[in-house]
């Protein structure tokens, strides 16, 4: 039996309290946040022992497995004594503000001979898992661009950081993931409508290495909640929908005949195909990943690097918005 704890019970640490009560071989040890009445009534709904102070949680339990779900200019001080702790450690993302916070919780993790993941949630999305089988397949073909699209009302519980590392962070690390390149350059606009000190709006255009181009639109002022993805390529094109766990295909009917047929009379559409998918919580499969290689040794989906990755192309973003410059990537490998 693993003994877990969570680090902050607010909106995401919550979740992670409730998945964790429910999984096979795992007790829900301990419960930490600075809010006393909502950690006592947390964790009387999962029979935990609640602490204002998770310094105090540590020292007074011996966990395996720490999740950290503070504000995000907090998960290096949470995270950093978590792992001196001994506590295989999962950090919610973004891993930090900053590339330096990140490569401290990792090297911190390796003296100490313990995990360290990052709750990158929409890596475990059923209809993105099924889309990154299909591209491996070939059945998308080349790719010659991918666009994400993250939008919705402003969330008043951020106030540390702005929609690129709260939100960008999301569909960058799955862009290089899906497209199986890394960014080489990248351009952004950024502006700041009405959060009190950060940007509530990305425009980006990407360019992998592969010749692939990226686009993104994130912010936090439309009127309703949209996630999605498509991915444009020689066969045709596949869109996500992240909220409801759907893949569609819409086939290029001159497909097959690309460098001839396709050169004479362009693109053609074809047939729509939605895909069935297994419908899962991906909380549920990233806390389980997380657990699996805690227990086996082996490194979980998202570890601290990708993570870390994830953070320095965020910095390039929000520095390429400030300068209204093109920005070259380099320098942080990808995971």
């Amino acid at each position: 039996m693993l003994n877990v704890g969570v680090i902050g019970v607010g909106s995401m640490g919550r979740n992670h309290a409730r998945v964790y009560a429910q999984m096979p071989g795992v007790n829900l040890a301990a419960l930490a946040d600075t809010d006393l009445e909502t950690v006592q009534s947390i964790a009387r709904t999962y029979k935990s022992t609640p602490y204002t102070d998770y310094n105090e949680m540590l020292a007074r339990e011996k966990l395996d497995i720490v999740s950290v779900a503070v504000p995000t200019r907090l998960h290096r001080e949470a995270a950093l004594a978590a792992i001196r702790a001994g506590a295989h450690t999962l950090v919610e993302k973004p891993l930090a503000f900053g590339v330096a916070e990140c490569q401290a919780m990792i090297d911190a993790a390796k003296a100490a001979g313990v995990r360290l993941g990052v709750g990158h949630i929409e890596r475990f999305n059923p209809a993105i898992l099924e889309l990154k089988r299909r591209l491996e397949a070939g059945e998308l073909g080349r790719v010659f661009q991918i666009r994400s699209r993250r939008v919705g009302p402003f969330p008043s519980r951020i106030a540390d950081v702005g929609v690129v590392f709260d939100l960008a962070t999301h569909e960058l690390n799955i862009m290089e993931y899906l497209i199986g390149s890394p960014i080489q350059n990248l351009y952004a606009e950024t502006e700041q409508e009405i959060h009190a000190s950060h940007e509530d709006l990305l425009s980006g255009l990407l360019k992998f290495a592969n010749g692939a181009v990226g686009v993104l639109d994130i912010n936090w002022l439309t009127p309703t909640k949209i996630r999605e993805l498509s991915m444009l390529g020689e066969r045709g094109m596949f869109h996500v929908n992240y909220l409801t766990q759907e893949l569609y295909f819409y086939e290029n009917n001159y497909a097959n005949g690309w460098e001839g047929m396709v050169a004479l009379m362009g693109v053609s559409e074809g047939r729509i195909t939605k895909y069935e998918i297994r419908k899962r919580e991906p909380l549920v499969e990233e806390l389980e990943d997380f657990v699996a290689s805690a227990v086996n040794g082996h490194e979980s989906l998202i570890s601290g690097e990708e993570g870390m990755r994830a953070v320095y192309l965020a910095e390039k973003m929000v520095l390429s918005g400030k300068l209204h410059s093109i920005l070259t990537v380099n320098g942080v490998p990808v995971a």
